[in-house]
């Protein structure tokens, strides 16, 4: 289902700007822009700010960047600030994801994507499964065969809370190895690098995260990458195998992107929008992508609204299904 639910599509770059231009030529550049990241330093949500404020600033396509790490609260304490400065938050852009919708839906915070303003979903990053260099698992059907003899004998941890995106992400694929996806013994921690450190810590067996943050944990050597939930390997890391060619049919990925603060002018927005579009065709903003192993995911305006309601249905009866809402 999970397949269905995150299906990777190609960047629609040629209708992306329709909505801007129907109003009028839209210059695509601004003169600054304030990431707030709802995570801590090393987080999925983390490197998306920063890449993509490097590749902005890079490019000329922006002046001048700066950064905001405010986590608590599974996001919640960002979204609450950025609803309270609203005011004086016109150059703001709040990074977020799948979670937005999966937390607001468990209702770790109240508040929901419609108290912002959607500006545009930009990429997708994969899930992987990680464990410790010297880890007795070697790859995950190992993995996946240890949960299915007892699910309590493996731990999972992530750097989300409890029926959120990491655990549902482990959930779905023990699901697909024909394990009992409510079995998963699942440790949250509110960002990836608290996670990363209790896998090395030894309060896990297996990390579960995006595939970008596994990539540069793996580059420090201190882990390896058992498997990524892409349709198919990716050139960043060619030598891990997909959930699919191992035998389990599962796939996600999970979107990123932008929300500016609740009334955020339309022209604002438009103004926005037109810089990210803008990016896609620098060579910064390739960099960027290909270092990280991101997938372009390009849904902008109303098009990125409509996509959150849909995912929003879709996701609710996934997470019943799994027994993470009644």
């Amino acid at each position: 289902m999970l397949s269905k639910l995150f299906t990777h599509r190609s960047t629609v770059l040629a209708t992306a700007l329709t909505t801007c231009l129907s109003a009028g030529v839209v210059q695509a550049q601004v003169d600054s822009v304030h990431f707030l990241i709802p995570g801590g330093a090393g987080g999925g949500w983390d490197s998306t700010a920063r890449g993509t404020g490097e590749a902005l600033q890079k490019s000329g396509l922006v002046d001048t960047v700066s950064y905001e790490n405010l986590s608590g609260g599974g996001g919640g304490k960002a979204i609450a600030h950025l609803i309270e400065v609203a005011d004086q938050s016109e150059d703001t852009l709040m990074v977020n994801s799948t979670p937005i919708v999966i937390r607001s839906l468990s209702k770790v915070f109240p508040q929901s994507f419609r108290d912002l303003t959607p500006v545009a979903a930009t990429i997708g990053d994969f899930g992987a499964f990680v464990v410790k260099a010297d880890s007795q698992y070697t790859s995950f059907n190992d993995l996946a065969d240890a949960y299915l003899d007892n699910p309590r004998s493996v731990t999972v941890v992530g750097g989300s809370a409890r029926g959120s995106m990491d655990h549902l992400v482990a959930a779905q694929a023990f699901k697909a190895a024909g394990g009992d996806p409510r079995m998963v013994k699942y440790l949250a921690y509110d960002a990836g690098g608290k996670a990363m450190a209790g896998l090395l810590s030894g309060e896990a067996d297996v990390l579960s995260t995006g595939f970008s943050e596994a990539l540069a944990l793996a580059d420090a050597g201190e882990v390896r990458i058992l498997a990524m939930t892409g349709p198919e390997r990716s050139k960043a890391a060619p030598d891990v195998p997909t959930l699919k060619e191992l035998g389990y049919d599962a796939t996600f990925v999970n979107w990123r992107g932008f929300f500016g603060a609740p009334g955020m002018a339309d022209a604002k927005r438009d103004e926005f929008i037109a810089v990210l579009e803008k990016m896609y065709g620098t060579e910064d903003w390739a960099r960027v992508r290909d270092r990280n192993g991101w997938a372009e995911d390009f849904r902008p305006g109303d098009e990125f609204v409509a996509f959150l309601e849909q995912q929003e249905k879709e996701v609710g009866e996934l997470m019943r299904e799994l027994g993470f809402l009644r």
